[in-house]
This record gives C-alpha cells, structure tokens and sequence, in this order.
C-alpha cells in the first residue's frame, strides 16, 4: 500500500513540476519581447532575493509538517496531526510576514547598496507579497503529504503558475508606458498573485476533505492527549532548521562556483574573453539541462519522508525496507535514462535547443556529458536525503552534502587552472559532490535502518537498460543524420527510440513490472496498452 503511494506520489509530483517548469520557460518568451534584455534585468534583480526568502520560509518547514503528521497518522492520532497543521499555519505566517516587511521596506537599501540600480526598487516590492502567501500555502502542502496525498501540492503548484504568467504577462504589457522597471515589477507581480491563487486553491481543497478530516479526528485514538503549540514548533524547527542550512549548501555552491571558475581560467592562461565564454557554457548550458530532470527526481524525495516516517514510527521494519526499496528503484528508473540519455546526445541536444549558439553549444556537449552524471547522483541524493529525514536524522544529509562541497571547491580550484580541462574541472567538482554525499547517506542509511537493499535490483538492472538505451539513441542518430543531414529531425527520432528501447528493457529486465506500473495514476490505462505490445 505505502510502495502504491510513493509510485503515485512520485508521478503526480513529477507530471506537475515539468508542467511547472515549461510554463515558466514559454512566460520568458512572450516577456523578452514585451520588456527586452533591460527589463529582463530588473525582473532579475528581485528573483535572487525572493528565492533566498523562500528557502528560509519553506525549505524545511514543509518537510517538518509533513513528517510530524505522518507519525502521528501512522498511530491515528489525527486529532495531533491537526494540532501540527494548525500551528505550523501560524508559525508560517508570522515567518511570512516577518520575510515581507524585511523585502519590501529593505527593497530601497537593496536597489541603492546592493544592485546600485534603482530600476530594482520597483521590482522588489512587487514581488515581496508573495513571501506571506507562499509559507502559508506551503503549511496546507506539508500537511496534506503527511497524510501521503501528493494531489494538492500539485494542483496548487500547477494554479500557481497558470496564475503567475497570466498576472505577470498582463501587467508587464499594461505597465510598459510607465518605464521598463514598472513594466518588471508588473512582471514580478505576477508572483504575487500566483501565490494567492495557489493559495485559494488548497484552501479549497481543503475544505473539500474537511468532512473526512473531521470524521478522522472524531475517531482519533489519542483524543485525550493534548500537545502544546510551543512543543509542536519546538519539533517543527529542530526538524527543519538543519534541511534549512542543507538547502542552503547548493546555492552557496553555485556562488562559489561564479567566484573561482572564471579566476582560475585566468590562471590557466585563458583570456578575460574566453574566461567569459567558457563560464557562459557552463552555467547558461550545461547548469540550465541539468535543472531539467531535477524537477521530476525531487518528487521522489517529497514522497518518501511521510512513507518512512510512518513505517519508522510504527517500528514495520518490512515495510521501511519496502519504501527504501521502491525510493532508490524509482531513482535510478528515472535519473539512469536521463543521465545516459543527455550523455548519448549531448551535442545534438545543445545544438538543437540552443540553435541560434552552434558553435558555443557543440563546444559546451563535452563539459555536458560530465555533468549528466550528476543528475542520476542528484536523484540519489535527494532520495536518501527524504529517508534519512524521515527516519529523524535530518542533520545527517547536510553534514554530508556539506562535506562534498568541501571537495568540489578544493577539485575546482585544482582542475580548472588545468588547460585541457578548464570548465569540464568544475564539471568533475560536482560530480565530486554528489557523488561525496551520496556514498556517506548511504553508509548512513545502513548504520541506522539496517536495510540491506538488492543491488542487482535497485542498481545494476537499471544501469544496464539506460546503457544500451543510451547505445541505441546514439547510434540512431548517428544513422538518422548520415541519412537526412537533419540534426533536429535526427535528435527527436533518437529520443524517441531510446524511450521505446528503455521501455522494452526495464520490464524484460523486471527492473519494474506490469503490477508496479498498475500503481501509477491511469497506470490500468497503460498496463492494458502494453499487454498489446509487450
């Protein structure tokens, strides 16, 4: 039952954030063309801020709600869960508001000490708003993944997001006459107003389930038992204070990343010029199609804390066992094609989407393949972070991941003064990382769940089938190109037998099968279409 509700957890999650992530690709289209190149800036200007304040409001928080309702569900204690839910709404609106008057009072000191553009004034105070209505939203999204009910989540996102490139289209245009920076924060705006509607949804769901949530907690077995608001924050801030500073770690990598690489080409005696354009591919390339996969192998995490956590609480060694499983499979079911896939067609993939850059994108496919490797790493990591969360060893993952950062600014440092490496150095560095963190989560995860996994399952099967899909997607475009001399042609074809070729190999392989598929959203739909194939 738990594997069935990560499998859907994960789907939902992930259908959602790629549908997410494509309409916050098309709204820079239409908004490039309204405001331009200057008033993509002042839209740049607040963004930086916005996202600082959000993984402070909703890194861990979230995690938090969602691990402390699940326990507490897990004993049917639901009258607990609900006290959880109603002080963590509080804690996240006085968060919220706290986060919104240091953005929008501290937008002047901002614009004027810090971008010293005072085009940035407007954009920030537009978007500050969202910073009280998102922690809120995220209250309702934790609680609602406790219960192992991914739906809401991404209804909200999804309305979030349709509502954000609406506002923020509409406002760029009908505020364009008044300066392009008011035309930004028009933009920015749209945040704002993403948030509200985000918000307005959940509650709506919410209040759909409140007959059942009331039903729950009428039949609650620890009725009698009261917890205090002070106690319950007091578990929600040890919990998600340290993924707070773990989610931190990535974006101070990034930073130091623009800080060495561009210095060290220097050192490795590349001109101030070709410093710039290899800094260029690595992080407007290579970063930007890493980001891609991301947003489908995160789901996994979100899915899995509630599932450990409840299995944990309850002491069911088989089904934590069970849920490490299924999390790790679905992992690499996902992250191995992804990675080996990207890798196969690195240059016709940057060829093709960056068209307009031929030279700079064949030159970046190298650097590129490197860094695929991190994307099945990265979904590994994010994987045994959510178990190790669930398990209450929240620390763990950020002590882990702080010490791979450690090695990728030492190997950085190292490799990129490196002529023949240069950039494909700071490629290494963060294959470094995750790699670091995810052999010490998983030498955590033994130590305190004695879970012994099947490799040959969980590893090896899915390895195989992405390599020879990989082989396969390669050698068709080889042969595809030879034959039409159409890269876009080309490209598009491979991928689609790479897809059909993993398919056909992970359920002749059992790396999944018809009955787990079964699991997925409409997953009866397409067991049925198989049948017909395979």
């Amino acid at each position: 039952m738990s594997n069935n509700k990560i499998l859907k957890g994960t789907a939902v999650l992930g259908i959602a954030g790629v549908i997410v992530k494509v309409l916050g690709a098309l709204f820079k289209v239409p908004l490039t063309a309204l405001i331009g190149t200057e008033g993509l800036a002042y839209y740049g200007y607040a963004y930086p801020l916005y996202s600082l304040f959000l993984v402070i409001a909703t890194a861990g928080i979230p995690v938090a709600i969602s691990r402390l309702v699940s326990e507490r569900v897990a004993i049917n204690d639901y009258i607990g869960a609900q006290r959880v839910f109603n002080t963590s709404r509080w804690l996240l609106l006085f968060i919220g508001v706290g986060s919104f008057v240091l953005c929008y009072f501290g937008a002047g000191f901002m614009a004027e000490h810090v971008y010293k553009d005072p085009g940035a004034l407007a954009p920030i105070k537009a978007i500050a708003p969202a910073l009280i209505f998102v922690p809120i939203m995220s209250s309702y999204r934790g609680y609602f993944q406790g219960r192992q009910n991914m739906n809401p989540t991404a209804i909200s996102q999804f309305f979030e997001q349709i509502v954000r490139v609406a506002v923020g289209l509409v406002f760029a245009y009908i505020l364009l006459d008044k300066g392009l920076d008011v035309a930004a924060a028009g933009a920015t705006f749209g945040a704002s107003m993403g948030a509200v509607g985000g918000l307005l949804i959940i509650m709506v769901i919410y209040q759909f389930n409140k007959k059942a949530i009331n039903f729950h907690a009428a039949h609650s077995s620890k009725s009698g038992r009261h917890e205090s608001s002070a106690a319950i924050v007091k578990k929600i801030l040890l919990i998600a204070i340290p993924i707070t500073i773990g989610a931190s770690i990535l974006p101070i990598i990034n930073f130091a990343d623009s800080a060495i690489v561009t210095r060290r080409l220097l050192d490795g005696g590349f001109t101030a010029a070709e410093a710039r354009e290899l800094w260029g591919q690595l992080s407007g390339y290579c970063y930007t199609m890493i980001g891609l996969p991301q947003v489908i192998t995160q789901g996994i995490s979100v899915a899995m804390v509630p599932a450990v956590a409840a299995a944990y609480k309850l002491n069911n060694q088989k089904e934590l066992k069970d849920n490490i499983s299924m999390g790790m499979r679905i992992s690499m079911i996902i992250g191995m094609p992804c990675a080996m896939g990207m890798m196969a067609l690195a240059a016709p993939i940057l060829t093709f989407i960056f068209a307009s850059e031929q030279e700079s994108a064949l030159s970046a496919a190298p650097t590129l393949q490197i860094m695929c490797l991190t994307v099945v790493l990265m979904s590994l990591v994010q994987t045994t972070n959510g178990i190790l969360q669930g398990i209450d060893r929240q620390s763990l993952p950020v002590k882990n991941l702080a010490i791979g950062a450690v090695g990728k600014v030492v190997f950085t440092y190292i490799l990129v003064a490196i002529p023949f490496l240069n950039i494909k150095g700071a490629a290494i560095g963060s294959v470094i990382v995750y790699l670091t963190a995810f052999v010490l989560n998983m030498k955590d995860l033994s130590r305190y769940t004695h879970v012994k996994l099947d490799y040959r399952l969980v590893f090896v099967k899915p390895i195989v089938s992405a390599v020879a899909m990989g082989a396969c997607a390669f050698a068709s475009y080889k042969l595809l190109f030879m034959l039409l001399h159409r890269n876009s042609i080309a490209m598009l074809v491979s991928v689609m037998v790479g897809v059909v070729v993993y398919a056909v190999l992970v359920l002749a392989t059992k790396t999944i099968t018809k009955e787990e598929i079964g699991m997925l959203p409409k997953g009866d739909k397409l067991v049925k279409i198989l049948d017909k194939f395979i």
